[in-house]
C-alpha cells in the first residue's frame, strides 16, 4: 500500500484561511477529494493521510464526513483544543470514527516560541496517549530544542515531523537544523514526513538536487522505518505540480531497497497512522 501521509481539503473563506497571502492566491479555490484522487492515481498511490489546515472543530467534523464518502482517505489528522479543560470530551467526540488517527495544532504560528511546554497543552498531549491517538508536529527549526523536551517527556506518545521542521532550504542551510532535528530523532517515538520542501524553496525555481542533503540527513537521522512521504498538496502548488513533488521522494528512494522503499512510500505511514 503507498500512502501520501500529508494533504488537505478546503473549502476556501478568506474570513478562515487568513495565512493565504496575495502571493498564495492560486490557494484562494476550493481544493476536494475529486481533485486530489486522479493525481494519487497518476503516482500509482493508493490513499492518502488528510490534516486539518483550520483550529476548529468543524474542520474535524467536515474532514471525517469526507473521509465517509472517499475510501482513499485513509485517515485522517483533526484538530480539538489541546489546552482545553475538557480535552477529553472533544476527543470522545471522534474516537469512535474509525479514520480519526490524529490531532495536530498549528504550532508554527504561534507566537511564543516555548508554547509546548504550556502545562495546559502537554495535559492535551496526555489525553492523546489515553485514546491513542498520534500527534503531528508543525514546527520551524527554532521549534525544535522544546519539541524534543516534550516528545521526552511522553515516550509512549507517537509524533511525526511534519515538512522537516522546516530547514532554510532557499538559504541552502542546514545548520544548526540539522544538529537539532538529528537530536530530536534520537527518540524512537518520533518519526518524520518528507514532505514541504518545495515551498521551503524557491518557488517554482528548484531541482530535485536541491533536497537531497535535506532528505539524507532526514534519513540517516530517523533511518527507514521513520521515515514516510507526503505531497503537502495543495500547498505544494505553490512551488511545484503533484507529480514533480512526489517524484523528488520516489526517485530519491531508487538509492534504497526494495523493502526500503515500499516502508518510505506507505508502509511506515500505515503502520504510524493504524490504516
Amino acid at each position: 500500500m503507498r500512502i501520501d501521509s500529508h494533504q488537505h481539503f478546503w473549502l476556501y473563506n478568506p474570513a478562515q484561511h487568513t495565512w493565504m497571502t496575495e502571493e498564495m492566491a492560486v490557494l484562494r479555490r476550493d481544493f476536494l477529494p475529486e481533485d486530489l484522487a486522479p493525481l494519487l492515481k497518476s503516482v500509482g498511490f493508493d490513499g492518502s493521510i488528510v490534516v486539518q489546515a483550520r483550529q476548529m472543530l468543524e474542520e474535524t467534523d467536515w474532514l471525517l464526513a469526507l473521509a465517509d464518502q472517499y475510501d482513499f482517505i485513509r485517515g485522517v489528522v483533526g484538530w480539538v483544543d489541546l489546552r482545553a479543560a475538557d480535552v477529553r470530551s472533544q476527543l470522545r467526540r471522534y474516537v469512535g470514527h474509525p479514520k480519526f488517527k490524529g490531532v495536530r495544532h498549528i504550532v508554527h504560528d504561534e507566537p511564543d516560541v516555548e508554547f509546548m511546554a504550556l502545562p495546559e497543552f502537554r495535559r492535551g498531549i496526555r489525553a492523546l496517549a489515553e485514546f491513542g491517538l498520534t500527534y503531528d508536529l508543525l514546527l520551524r527549526p527554532t521549534h525544535l530544542p522544546v519539541a524534543r523536551r516534550l516528545v521526552g517527556e511522553f515516550p509512549q506518545q507517537p509524533f511525526v515531523v511534519d515538512h522537516l521542521a522546516k530547514p532554510l532550504i532557499a538559504e541552502k542551510r542546514s545548520s544548526p537544523w540539522r544538529e537539532e532535528l538529528t537530536a530530536l530523532a534520537k527518540f524512537d517515538n518520533v518519526s518524520c514526513k518528507l514532505s514541504g520542501m518545495v515551498t521551503e524553496a524557491p518557488w517554482r525555481a528548484w531541482r530535485s538536487e536541491d533536497f537531497t542533503e535535506y532528505m539524507n540527513i532526514v534519513v540517516d537521522a530517523f533511518g527507514p522505518r521513520r521515515v514516510m512521504i507526503g505531497s503537502d498538496w495543495p500547498v505544494c502548488t505553490l512551488s511545484g505540480d503533484y507529480r514533480a513533488v512526489m517524484d523528488i521522494v520516489i526517485d530519491y528512494l531508487q538509492r534504497f531497497s526494495k523493502e526500503e522503499q515500499e516502508e518510505m512510500l506507505g508502509g511506515n505511514c500505515a503502520r504510524f497512522y493504524g490504516v
